[in-house]
């Protein structure tokens, strides 16, 4: 019996050992796993180049930005080579605050015209491409906001966005 209670002990210390070597093991995993994620996370060495990027942008604009939908979408022929083409351009347009959008709003046929005698400029060649698509969103914002600083006596459109373009 003395046997038995020998063993008894020793086993009984060695379960202890095993217990201390996986707390051991897992702390070291918590402590690696903790340094793993703060090195990914990022650290203060980031900060700054992060810093120096946001003084390097203007400063963003904090009023809202609001989004005016044209009542219709514009259907318009333009000139091609071989053929004449259909196209149907829908157009939004996005302000910054609810006095601008109203401005917008007010002036909407102003601004119906001035895009369609730019849409209407337009050719086949042109609109096939996305240069040529990208070239006449931004002839339609100079317009748009060149006939409403005649109205307003500011700038009311920040952009003029196709939220629609079919060409047949």
């Amino acid at each position: 019996m003395a046997d038995e209670a020998e063993l008894k002990v020793e086993e009984g210390s060695g379960g202890k050992k095993k217990l201390f070597i996986i707390i051991g093991a897992v702390v070291v995993l918590l402590v690696v796993g903790g340094v793993a994620a703060f090195m990914f996370m990022g650290g203060e060495e980031e900060a700054p180049p992060a810093a120096a990027a946001a003084e390097a942008q203007p400063a963003p604009v904090n009023s809202t930005a609001l989004y005016v939908g044209m009542p219709r979408p514009f259907v318009f022929n333009v000139t091609g080579d071989v053929r004449d083409r259909l196209v149907q351009i829908k157009v939004q347009l996005l302000v910054r605050g609810s006095d601008n959008e109203a401005a917008a709003k007010l002036h909407i046929p102003t601004i119906e015209g001035a895009l369609l005698k730019t849409f209407s400029a337009a050719t086949v060649d042109e609109l096939s491409t996305q240069e040529g698509k990208e070239k006449l969103r931004e002839t339609s914002l100079a317009e748009t906001q060149k006939a409403l600083q005649e109205l307003t006596g500011g700038v009311v459109v920040e952009k003029v966005l196709f939220t629609g373009f079919v060409m047949q």
